[in-house]
């Protein structure tokens, strides 16, 4: 079977020792090589390999947020680490295959049959999501969320992020004046967020406290959420009582 390959890691050495062993594979073609993350991401794109081979822990961009930019675009993945206890519990839990530098031959070869089996019966991709809860260590909480919009890239600190307002399928996040649509749901999101700083106040809106200016009395069981630049948000009853029990 002819595999497409791209090789994506930060680090020259490693990513050259690694081209090199492939291009002994007669079924191999390398395509491209991104150097990062945003690289990657575009390359991905653009080319459309059958097989990426994928570095975890690179600056900018971690290798499952590379994934989880591409979403349903994602070609297969071959994922490669120096270490990470959290990403290879998440590799075994998924059954994803990975690679532990340096890169043994044997070990290549036995990677490259199980993503062409693959390849071949059109399994189902794990969604990035989904590997990235899995690798996250227990009791950490997102960091900064990933929003692809008009070709452009937003990696977004969630310190930055003012409130959360969900919109049919999407979410739209408010960062000062502007709003990042991603699609995800709202259930999805919480979970994720750190508990002492971000409350779900209402069905469609989840707050970041150290935004929160005032709460204002709005009519019988309804309160509004007055944020520091004006903003006022809707508060349900169960909403209310989630960000009085918070803020005491």
């Amino acid at each position: 079977m002819h595999v497409r390959v791209l090789v994506v890691d930060d680090e020259m050495l490693a990513r050259g020792l690694l081209i090199e062993q492939l291009r002994e594979l007669p079924e191999i073609e390398i395509v491209g090589e991104a150097a990062n993350g945003f690289e990657a991401v575009k390359l991905a794109d653009e080319l459309s390999p059958d097989l990426m081979f994928l570095d975890i822990q690179m600056p900018k961009l971690s290798g499952f947020e590379v994934l989880e930019l591409l979403g349903e675009r994602a070609p297969a993945v071959v994922f490669v680490t120096a270490f990470d206890e959290y990403a290879l519990r998440a590799f075994e839990v998924h059954a994803v295959d990975y690679l532990l530098k340096p890169v043994e031959p044997e070990r290549l070869k036995a990677a490259l049959e199980r993503a062409t089996e693959r390849l071949r019966t059109r399994a189902p991709a794990v969604p990035a999501r989904e590997l990235m809860t899995a690798a996250r260590p227990p009791g950490r909480t997102l960091e900064r969320v990933l929003i692809r919009s008009e070709g452009r890239v937003y990696v977004l600190p969630v310190e930055r992020i003012d409130f959360v307002e969900a919109q049919d399928d999407y979410l739209a996040f408010a960062v000062g004046n502007k709003r990042l649509r991603k699609q995800q749901t709202m259930a999805d999101l919480e979970s994720q967020l750190d508990p002492s700083r971000f409350v779900r106040i209402h069905r469609s809106f989840i707050l970041n406290v150290e935004r929160l200016a005032r709460i204002d009395l709005y009519g019988k069981d309804s309160w509004l959420a007055i944020l520091s630049d004006g903003t006022k948000l809707p508060m349900s009853r169960s909403g209310h009582a989630r960000l009085k029990e918070l803020i005491g």
